[in-house]
């Protein structure tokens, strides 16, 4: 039998100009041969996926590559707010990778390139709608990284952790793509949608043992995206040994990608009663261990990779307490899909923010440094460094640091409405615990600074210092103004993040 299927070519175009992207810039590269031409269609073709992402996403849900009522490819509003973020995301990474690429730390067209391609990826998940697309997306978000990780000329520290990154990559895929044959051996079924029907329809095969097994390991591989504990160790090396930028982008959107894969795994395909329990142990482990371990860090990027582990376990928080709620209703659940998703991006706007004030304070193409080298910041480049500080005190979920705020209260509310106050409570205190290294940096940014030696002077490049380009100035403004503009307004977040 012949099965004809549509295309429609709207609901990818998002796709379209993403990968677009990636092929101007290769072109560019090739024949322009010119640094600023190669960024500059690089930043114009992310500016121009992000808004294809909202126009599409602003109509009806579109769905294309249709087998009867299972599509490969569904186009809504999380999915339009997913390509948009990671598309600015990128936008904003480029930018702070601008002083680093003018130093010749790395080549610009290789550069630029792989992080078009890693975009592509990131915008094709949030609208995958079966398996297969969902971990190619995953892999072309993931596999980009390797190389950019390890790009820095000259850099031991950057191979090392790439080589990390990449064995461990390859352990997840692996374990994913297992988890997933395992389910299609059961159901015989890809598509998320028929998945969840078909585990919720007949009873029996979520009792076979080889379906519990095939839920195990393909949470267990989406976990290691995440960096959840206990599969976490590989991410403060990694993002330590990156480039700051590229650690940026890795905090940021490649852990939304993997957030993104497992909520659409969890909402849509899994049992509940198997995934819930799972998920609310990694996330009181993650979010526990993520702000212990954070409490001890001096230097800067390691404290943000182990902050960035603790608020994953904010975020699979409100999956994990679905199947432990006693009477769960379906406004409930969509409750606590809604609270994920929009804590996830409320994050990822703030960690973008921290790295950009990290950026903005240290030499061009410098690492993060140790929090001494921050110390008295503030005295020397005070909106830098305020900036910085409102990032920090968000990611606290202190005020003025309204986005922060407003994330938690989120999770917190989903929680108690799904009936799981004791997971509340842990929320709770971990918050409490978060407090302290955030505002401990945040105070080393206006602390006196004991003597003026190499690392005060380094330190957003002073007179020994390289100054900060005006394009890493720009992206921190603008990280700062999203924060503060979601903090005011965070309806506009969650609303998208319920549709």
């Amino acid at each position: 039998m012949n099965v004809v299927q549509s295309v429609d070519s709207v609901a990818l175009l998002p796709a379209y100009l993403a990968a677009g992207t990636a092929v101007l810039v290769l072109i560019t590269d090739l024949i322009v041969a010119r640094p600023r031409a190669t960024i500059a269609v690089a930043a114009l073709g992310a500016l121009g996926t992000a808004v294809g992402s909202a126009l599409v996403g602003a109509g009806a849900e579109r769905r294309t590559f249709c087998v009867g009522a299972d599509c490969s490819w569904v186009f809504g509003g999380r999915a339009a707010l997913v390509g948009v973020v990671v598309a600015l995301l990128t936008l904003g990474v480029l930018g702070l990778s601008v002083p680093a690429l003018r130093a010749g730390r790395s080549p610009v067209g290789e550069y630029a390139f792989l992080l078009a391609c890693s975009m592509t990826g990131g915008v094709v998940l949030g609208a995958a709608g079966d398996l297969i697309t969902l971990i190619v997306a995953l892999e072309t978000l993931t596999l980009p990284l390797y190389v950019l990780v390890g790009l820095r000329r000259g850099s031991l520290a950057s191979a090392e952790a790439a080589v990390t990154f990449f064995v461990v990559s390859v352990v997840a895929t692996t374990l994913t793509l297992l988890g997933a044959a395992l389910l299609y051996a059961v159901t015989g079924g890809l598509h998320l949608d028929r998945l969840g029907a078909l585990l919720a329809e007949q009873p029996e095969l979520r009792d076979l043992p080889l379906t519990t097994a095939a839920v195990a390991v393909l949470l267990v591989g989406l976990a290691f995206k995440v960096a959840a504990v206990p599969f976490h160790a590989w991410a403060p090396a990694t993002y330590d040994g990156a480039p700051l930028p590229v650690a940026a982008y890795l905090s940021t959107a490649s852990k939304l990608g993997g957030l993104v894969a497992l909520l659409a795994v969890v909402q849509r395909a899994l049992p509940a009663d198997q995934t819930g329990p799972v998920l609310a142990l990694l996330a009181v482990l993650t979010m526990t261990v993520g702000n212990l371990v954070a409490l001890r860090q001096r230097r800067t990027v390691r404290l943000l990779a182990w902050s960035s582990v603790a608020q994953a376990g904010y975020i699979l928080a409100p999956l994990g307490a679905l199947a432990l709620a006693a009477g769960r209703t379906d406004e409930a659940r969509s409750a606590a899909y809604a609270a994920a998703v929009a804590y996830a991006v409320f994050f990822v706007v703030l960690e973008l923010a921290a790295f950009a004030g990290v950026t903005a304070l240290r030499p061009a193409g410098a690492d993060g440094g140790t929090l001494d080298d921050l110390r008295g910041a503030a005295r020397r480049h005070p909106w830098r460094a305020a900036a910085f500080g409102l990032a920090l005190v968000g990611l606290a979920g202190l005020p003025p640091g309204l986005a922060g705020l407003f994330a938690k209260v989120t999770v917190v509310r989903a929680l108690l409405d799904g009936g799981a106050a004791w997971l509340a409570l842990v929320v709770a205190l971990n918050a409490v615990i978060g407090l302290a290294y955030y505002l401990r940096v945040t105070a080393a940014l206006w602390a006196p600074t004991t003597t003026p030696g190499p690392a005060a002077a380094l330190a957003g490049g002073g007179a020994s210092g390289v100054p900060v380009v005006g394009v890493v100035a720009v992206v921190l403004a603008v990280a700062t103004v999203a924060a503060v503009v979601l903090g005011v307004a965070p309806q506009l977040v969650l609303d998208l993040a319920r549709r």
